[in-house]
């Protein structure tokens, strides 16, 4: 995956006109609704057994293995609210979310209204950020522990991810997408540089093909995507999740 993300909660929830900063990094959060989630145990008692048993009990940390027969009967809105409390609270065992990114790629979301949630129907588009990453089969994963945004204009069918290292500086790349279907094929076509309190340095990535991007370019394959997560596999495999936020000032 190209981007990469903080190790500081991320502020999901607020009543609106009280949103909450969600890093230091001049970068704020992105208020979104609070989802319901069962207080009681009960429900997630099973769950992180399961879990626990198919990664040998590894179940703390930022690490660890999920899946099984038990995500097959939690509801996809479950997961999701797995997910959304995960980017909330960066709290949620890495084997349950593991759990949650497997029932979601599972489910066969229709990806109809995917590309407008991810980025928006005017431009600059929207921006998320990256809270998780899954290798291979999902069979490790952990919180993403640097800054990280993307954004996706779908408007203007344009995409953005950069680095964050607040008053160091920052890294961007910027370029053009195509969509098909859940599909999101990307060129990148110049990086921004800034170090310090220096303006960025442009820096053109060769010749401006005049071509729409394909599979053989970099590509992610999006398995969910509302107002608040959005869950999406690249080309090399790895899965991950990430997080709506406001664009960094």
């Amino acid at each position: 995956m190209a981007t990469l993300f903080s190790s500081r909660p991320v502020k999901l929830s607020g009543r609106s006109g009280h949103s909450r900063p969600c890093l230091r990094h001049r970068f704020h959060s992105y208020p979104c609704r609070r989802t319901p989630i069962p207080s009681s145990t009960s429900r997630r008692r099973p769950v992180l057994e399961a879990c626990a048993e198919l990664s040998g009990g590894a179940m703390a940390g930022t690490e660890g293995g999920g899946g099984g027969a038990e995500q097959e009967r939690m509801g996809v809105e479950e997961w999701v609210a797995v997910l959304k409390t995960a980017a909330k609270t960066r709290q949620v065992a890495a084997a349950e979310v593991l759990a949650a990114l497997s029932a979601i790629k599972k489910a066969e979301i229709d990806p109809s209204t995917f590309l407008e949630a991810l980025g928006g129907s005017e431009s600059p588009g929207r921006t998320w950020m990256l809270i998780f990453t899954a290798q291979g089969r999902l069979e490790r994963g952990s919180y993403f522990p640097v800054t990280a945004v993307q954004r996706f204009d779908a408007t203007a069918r344009r995409i953005e991810n950069g680095v964050y290292l607040g008053p160091l500086g920052c890294l961007t790349f910027e370029g053009r997408f195509s969509w098909k279907a859940r599909k999101l094929a990307f060129i990148f076509e110049c990086l921004r540089i800034k170090v310090g309190p220096f303006g960025p340095l442009q820096v053109s990535l060769g010749k401006q093909e005049v071509r729409e991007p394909n599979t053989k370019d970099p590509f992610f394959i999006w398995f969910y995507v509302d107002e608040e997560i959005a869950v999406a596999q690249g080309k090399g495999g790895g899965t991950a999740f990430w997080c709506r936020c406001l664009r960094v000032t």
